[in-house]
């Protein structure tokens, strides 16, 4: 990527634009998933999987780490709550590349807990603020946090800004906020993604009471009309799921959010610009389904969408499964 594109990416205090971005999602977000996505739109924000200090300071830094270079602008999200940790890891991560460090105040799972990060730290806006501290007097690119409204009956509407004050004092700029609250114990991850309700109007009244911070709504929204209405809110708008499951919405993301007008790949277009990439992986030893797992949504909603899932589902995890299956996938398509 060239250093022109990388800058108009950024907005005039060269930080990342988040007026649209694609969440971190647990074993969904890797590169192969955002080279996909980047083919789609070459602005939206994209961010990884989370990635705990744990794993970068003791297991294998290029197998969490590494990314390709058409990424750009991507985000790494952190979990932990060792301000040294974290800030050490900030560092190596700025040197592998990234335009953005997350610190994930949001994820509900139990194994998050017992690391003590994730959501549970939405209890302690005071050590949120140190470790936010701790990374930004590591690195100079953004670092940024992504909350949810609240934890348990800890959930209203003055302990949420207590913690974005908190946050907000020790120099975060940007919060990405779940519009759900997260229940840590009685319900599941999956469960903490639907049952608590979304409250949009919570993040909404929270950028009218804090107008100089950047507020991202995140959590349920499933169009590129409803991110816009929201944009008249917010700052910024993230999507996860849905874009997964359906990720052909990129394609109007360009010109929809960020005003670039330049010509939209057809979907078939879009998988043929995909096989230099495929065969690349391909001779460094990945075996295809892990490529082509991302790519099943591409034609959600057209006619041969079933066909192509299942031509893909059942070839590309076959031994030896080259570029030629994903060819004969896009012959059941229109």
């Amino acid at each position: 990527m060239t250093a022109d594109r990388d800058h108009e990416r950024r907005n005039a205090d060269n930080r990342p634009s988040c007026r649209f971005s694609i969440a971190p999602m647990l074993d969904w977000t890797d590169p192969h998933c955002r080279y996909f996505h980047r083919t789609l739109s070459q602005h939206a924000l994209l961010y990884t999987e989370m990635v705990t200090t744990g794993a970068i300071l003791h297991g294998n830094r290029d197998r969490h780490l590494q990314f390709n270079a058409e990424e750009h602008p991507v985000a790494l999200q952190l979990g932990g709550s060792n301000p040294a940790d974290l800030a050490e890891c900030s560092r190596i991560a700025t040197a592998y590349g990234y335009d953005e460090i997350n610190l994930n105040v949001g994820c509900p799972s139990d194994r998050v807990q017992n690391g003590r990060f994730g959501a549970c730290l939405m209890a302690e806006p005071e050590l949120v603020a140190e470790c936010v501290t701790a990374m930004q007097q590591a690195v100079s690119i953004p670092v940024t946090v992504k909350s949810r409204i609240g934890i348990d009956d800890r959930d209203s509407y003055e302990e949420l800004t207590r913690f974005i004050s908190t946050v907000a004092a020790a120099g975060c700029e940007t919060f990405i906020v779940h519009a759900r609250k997260a229940w840590l114990s009685g319900l599941s991850p999956k469960q903490n993604r639907d049952i608590p309700p979304l409250r949009y109007d919570v993040v909404f009244q929270l950028k009218q009471d804090f107008p100089k911070l950047e507020i991202v709504i995140n959590g349920g929204i499933n169009s590129l009309e409803v991110s816009l209405d929201m944009l008249k809110k917010v700052d910024g708008v993230m999507l996860g799921r849905e874009i997964y499951h359906n990720p052909y919405l990129l394609a109007e993301v360009d010109g929809l959010i960020f005003n670039d007008e330049h010509p939209i790949k057809s979907r078939k277009e879009t998988v043929l610009a995909l096989l230099p990439y495929i065969e690349q992986q391909l001779q460094q030893g990945v075996r295809l389904h892990c490529i082509t797992r991302h790519m099943l949504g591409l034609f959600h909603g057209v006619d041969g969408a079933r066909a192509w899932r299942r031509h893909l589902s059942e070839n590309a995890t076959r031994f030896g499964a080259g570029s030629q299956v994903v060819l004969d996938a896009l012959e059941f398509t229109v």
